[in-house]
C-alpha cells in the first residue's frame, strides 16, 4: 500500500476544512467601548552581529570558532552534544581567571561539568586562540 495516496487525501481534506471554516457571513457590529491604552511596542531585539560588529574580541573569537570543530558540538543558543555558548556564558563571569581556566579546558578536554559526555582535547589550539574563543563565548551572556 502506498502511503502517498492517503497522505494526499488527508492534505486535501485538511485544506478543504480550513477554507470551509474560515468563511461565513461578515456582519458589522458597532459597539462603543472605552478607549484602552495600548502598551508601547517592545524595542526591536538586535542581533549579536549588530551588537558586537565593531568589538575586536567578538570578531577574532567568532572567526576562530568558525575555523574550528567547536560548532559540531556547540551552538549559540541550543544544546547539541555540549552546552550552548549562551549556557556557558550564563555560568561563568568574563574574568581573566575564568577565561584562562576555560581555555585550558578547551585545550585539555574534560568531563563532568556539563554531564557525562566528554569534551575531547584540542591540543592543536594555542592558548591565545583558545582564550580568544572563550572570550567570544562569554560575550554571549544575556
Amino acid at each position: 500500500m502506498k502511503i502517498t495516496k492517503p497522505l494526499n487525501l488527508a492534505l486535501v481534506a485538511l485544506a478543504g476544512f480550513t477554507f470551509a471554516c474560515g468563511g461565513g457571513d461578515k456582519t458589522s457590529e458597532t459597539t462603543s467601548t472605552p478607549a484602552v491604552e495600548t502598551p508601547a511596542a517592545p524595542e526591536k531585539e538586535i542581533s549579536l552581529e549588530e551588537k558586537y560588529q565593531d568589538d575586536p574580541i567578538y570578531i577574532k573569537g567568532l572567526a576562530k570558532l568558525k575555523t574550528s570543530d567547536c560548532t559540531s558540538c556547540h551552538m549559540v543558543e541550543r544544546k547539541i552534544v555540549g552546552p550552548s555558548y549562551a549556557d556557558v556564558a550564563a555560568k561563568y563571569e568574563a574574568t581573566d581567571e575564568n577565561i584562562t581556566m576555560l581555555a585550558e579546558k578547551v585545550i585539555n578536554g574534560g568531563v563532568g561539568v556539563w554531564g557525562e559526555i566528554p569534551m575531547p582535547p584540542h591540543t592543536a589550539l594555542s592558548m591565545e586562540d583558545a582564550k580568544d574563543m572563550v572570550s567570544y563565548v562569554l560575550l554571549l551572556k544575556k
